[in-house]
């Protein structure tokens, strides 16, 4: 492995290490462009970097904050569903599926983290913690997930490369917006408007993808999965309708997925979208792939908190296996290496970054509304 592209899921210790040989341009981008005789020092523009932040102790795991907050969101979900079980006869026990919403964003975001190989040593550990976290504790997919995740985190923003960009409910380029007919192009034209209104649906979005994914995969997949699947899915709703009267508990889950995926999927929208989309011939190198196509989030704690580390995206991108709370660590470090090599740094605050990223949707929908 080399200093300028760090394997996907690599171990924080490998990071920060130099194979031997010398490095070699990947292709341009602004801020830094590759001229002829550069492309040794562009290609290297990582290393320094990762050495950097390895001397500094920051790609050490922290497991007593990883074991914190899973105990944490293990108890007030316990506490929250023995609430429910105290306020069952009164419609008001239907509030709590709003604080309910925000741990199972909170173990989401544990999820996540487990998939990037943030929390425990070994990648066994660390597929466990994901299954139980996503599967068990929320009935999303750790093999979907980690799959589509993935190939995220190779390409960002990559049309072709990246799912997150792919053609689906909304359209990313106005290629894929000129191909839509009928009911899906008035949604393209106005998909900025309908965009928050979606997040409510994607919840239940994930969760029937991590279903999907599993035809076609390995028997053990299959079976680990979706037993645990089907498990997740069996307490949920043995708990809301036991607890809860059938309309309480209908209401009830609507509330509950609908807010987990609005947080959920406002938690993600802040990162890329409106942010630099490579084209098919570009060919940049880590370090251009992950900070052009990234934004910041400004916000301190409660940023941190409501974001789950993501508001670090381009320090997120740059070292995906670096323990959440390192981040915060990392941001000066990488802030100051890009004004070094002349790379812009993106940081926005909560409301510029909703802002960019509508803007860019409104536009790829423009033609669709004349």
């Amino acid at each position: 492995m080399t200093m300028t592209e760090p394997a996907l899921g690599a171990r924080p210790e490998d990071l920060g290490r130099v194979a031997p040989g010398p490095g070699r341009a990947r292709g341009q981008a602004p801020g830094g462009e590759p001229g002829a005789g550069r492309a040794g020092r562009v290609a290297s523009d990582f290393g320094p970097l990762a050495r950097r932040v390895r001397e500094a102790g920051l790609l050490e795991r922290r497991r007593g904050y990883y074991t914190r907050a899973v105990t944490l969101n293990v108890a007030a979900t316990a506490a929250l569903w023995a609430a429910v079980a105290w306020w069952g006869t009164s419609w008001w026990a239907v509030l709590l599926a709003v604080p309910l919403a925000l741990t199972s964003t909170r173990r989401a975001f544990l999820g996540h983290d487990a998939g990037h190989r943030q929390i425990a040593a070994s990648p066994r550990a660390n597929r466990m913690l994901g299954l139980l976290l996503g599967n068990l504790g929320l009935g999303l997919g750790y093999g979907w997930w980690n799959d589509k995740h993935n190939r995220h985190h190779a390409n960002p923003n990559h049309v072709g490369k990246d799912p997150d960009v792919g053609e689906g409910v909304l359209a990313w380029t106005r290629d894929q917006a000129a191909r839509r007919r009928g009911p899906g192009a008035w949604v393209i034209a106005h998909q900025a408007w309908l965009f928050f209104p979606l997040l409510l649906l994607e919840g239940l979005n994930l969760q029937v993808n991590s279903v999907l994914y599993l035809r076609g995969k390995a028997r053990g997949q299959q079976l680990v999965e979706g037993l645990l699947l089907a498990a997740h899915l069996a307490a949920y709703l043995g708990l809301a309708f036991t607890l809860l009267s059938p309309g309480k508990a209908l209401l009830f889950l609507a509330v509950h997925q609908g807010l987990f995926g609005l947080h959920l999927g406002s938690a993600f929208a802040h990162n890329h979208k409106g942010m630099a989309m490579p084209g098919p011939e570009d060919r940049w190198d880590h370090l251009r792939r992950q900070v052009l196509t990234s934004r910041n989030v400004r916000g301190g704690p409660v940023a941190d908190y409501l974001l789950g580390g993501l508001n670090y995206q381009i320090e997120h991108h740059l070292f995906p296996s670096v323990a959440r709370p390192h981040l915060r660590r990392v941001q000066p470090l990488v802030r100051e290496h890009c004004a070094r090599v002349g790379l812009p740094y993106t940081e926005t605050g909560a409301y510029a970054s909703y802002r960019e990223a509508l803007a860019h949707m409104n536009d790829v929908g423009a033609p669709l509304r004349t």
